[in-house]
């Protein structure tokens, strides 16, 4: 890409779930100069469970900033270019780690992870009537699977290395912002133990109206202060990179991914909204600077706080567990496309499911029904059902995922969304985004700066005091529009179509039942490790015993 205008450039950490890049940015006109991308391996030893090696998530961050980095050579610019770097990432995923020694105590737990349905279950026993909503005016979530605090806990009750380590003062959590700073600021040697707001809303262990972690909610979840970082604002110099080519460069920008998405799409005033479509997708609307309550199950979240000296603004949150994960079990799993880019090609083959819907509950269903029992289905399958069909029907499971979580919001808003301003790599699928038109039977914007995520940790890195090479404040606009979808059926279609898929998610639900969780014991990141080579190895004899015989 080519270099136009001139301007102070700013690098962005974006650790997703599926892939981790370093993308750096013209701070003058936003636009993207370069960036390395690197994919992401999730394991799972156990069904529900979702865990990644918090080394390997950090070796794909210093691996794209150098390859990132070395781009610029070729582009005429330097490192002396770049003037800070922020840093987004994959939300409620939970790490723990020695910070003696620097090893993690355990594998990343996914935000996916469903392992902790029975501590759920027994933690919302803890509570008056049973009310899993109970620490909502707290943090402004339900107690369920997906929050760190949840995952903590667990880790706390079932691993003898986490245990240990709380016990001697050696253990740090951090979600993964948390795991990265600490490591690109020195690590054992002085690394920095902080996050910011909207990763600290995300725990369950963060006062939402105080912003500092609460003294309830922790003996709630029975987890002790020493090991969780300090909190700051999401702009603001934290520290400064220890070692790689960008050694000395400031880190000023920390924000959830969800969060910087609504940053980068400027969405800075109430009301304002925008639908993230990755792993999962996330629709945020901005309440503005005091906190709103959800009567529709919907989360209630700092949605960035813009220096320590600014206010923090808040956002209704509607979550989806499985929307491009769900494109990659057609690929992984299913086998029916080679690449996550072909399934768009593969659903424009036939006109419509023919009565085919896909509900991908693989980790539960979140917004609205937060229900940890329900399970993935594919129904309405005839003889006449292919894999174009599927195809469509997962891409449609998205589209119909969301008109849920946009109903809820304007429920719990009381002002009807009249388009939805979108972002994310599942974007680039114009069937996808004609489909969300369709359904949602509203406008669907879609930006020719797609990257908005990394764009808003940027903005937000650039924008700290001490740096202020981004002006924040008068931003109007980041991106020009280059593609606005328009309902192509009519109302009473879409509404027959959005009234059989909640059908089928009705059919999801309650599908798990009741069963003993599988306990880790002894060093279990390194046992994981260890034991996924051994069925590695087993697996490599017993195919090539099988080759010598048939050789013979």
């Amino acid at each position: 890409m080519a270099f136009t205008g001139s301007g102070e450039l700013v690098g962005a950490v974006d650790q997703g779930t599926s892939s981790t890049r370093f993308l750096i940015f013209n701070s003058k006109t936003a636009e993207l100069i370069t960036y390395h991308q690197v994919e992401i391996n999730q394991m799972y030893p156990h069904e529900g469970w979702v865990e990644e090696d918090p080394f390997e998530i950090l070796d794909s961050v210093t691996t794209c900033i150098e390859s990132a980095v070395s781009n610029l050579a070729k582009l005429g610019m330097g490192v002396s270019d770049i003037k800070c770097l922020g840093i987004t990432n994959q939300r409620e995923t939970t790490v723990v780690w020695d910070k003696e020694t620097g090893q993690p105590l355990y594998n990343a737990i996914v935000w996916l992870d469903m392992r902790t349905s029975s501590t759920v279950k027994a933690l919302v026993g803890r509570t008056p009537q049973n009310n899993k909503d109970y620490l909502r005016p707290h943090c402004g979530l339900p107690i369920t699977t997906y929050f760190s605090a949840v995952k903590l806990h667990w880790l706390l009750e079932n691993n003898p290395d986490v245990q240990e380590a709380v016990a001697a003062g050696r253990c740090l959590f951090g979600t993964v912002d948390s795991w990265i700073l600490w490591n690109l600021t020195g690590g054992v040697r002085g690394g920095l133990h902080l996050t910011d707001v909207t990763n600290a809303s995300r725990t369950m262990l963060m006062n939402i109206h105080t912003l500092q972690w609460d003294d309830f909610l922790c003996r709630f979840f029975e987890i002790p202060k020493s090991v969780l970082p300090e909190i700051r604002s999401s702009s603001e110099i934290y520290g400064k990179m220890d070692s790689g080519p960008l050694k000395g460069v400031p880190i000023s920008g920390i924000l959830g991914d969800q969060q910087a998405a609504l940053v980068g799409q400027t969405c800075f005033k109430l009301g304002q909204a925008k639908n993230t479509y990755g792993t999962g997708c996330f629709l945020l609307y901005n309440t503005g600077t005091e906190p709103v309550e959800s009567k529709s199950g919907l989360l209630t979240t700092v949605a960035y706080q813009l220096g320590p000296r600014k206010k923090a603004v808040y956002a209704l949150e509607g979550a989806i567990a499985v929307t491009g994960g769900c494109v990659r079990w057609l690929r992984d799993n299913l086998g029916i496309i080679s690449t996550s880019d072909e399934v768009e090609a593969l659903a424009q083959r036939v006109d419509s499911t023919h009565g085919c819907y896909f509900v991908p509950a693989f980790s539960g269903l979140f917004c609205p029904y937060w229900q940890d029992s329900a399970r993935g289905i594919i129904c309405g399958l005839s003889q006449f059902t292919n894999k174009e069909h599927i195809a469509r029907a997962a891409l449609e499971a998205v589209c119909f995922q969301t008109r849920e979580l946009l109903e809820a919001m304007n429920k719990d808003s009381g002002i009807p969304l009249h388009q939805l301003q979108v972002d994310g790599g599942m974007t680039v699928n114009s069937l996808l985004m004609q489909l969300q038109a369709d359904i949602l039977q509203i406008k669907v914007v879609r930006p020719s700066m797609t990257e908005t995520t990394a764009l808003g940790a940027a903005m937000a890195a650039g924008a700290a005091r001490g740096i202020e090479v981004w002006n924040i404040d008068q931003e109007e606009s980041t991106s020009i529009t280059t593609d606005i979808f328009t309902p192509a059926v009519t109302q009473s279609d879409a509404d027959s179509r959005y009234v059989r898929w909640k059908k089928a998610v009705e059919r999801s639900m309650d599908w798990e039942t009741d069963s003993a969780p599988i306990v880790p014991q002894g060093n279990s990141y390194r046992r994981t490790l260890a034991g996924g080579l051994f069925l590695w190895t087993s697996f490599a004899v017993l195919v090539y015993a099988h080759l010598h015989r048939q050789a013979r």
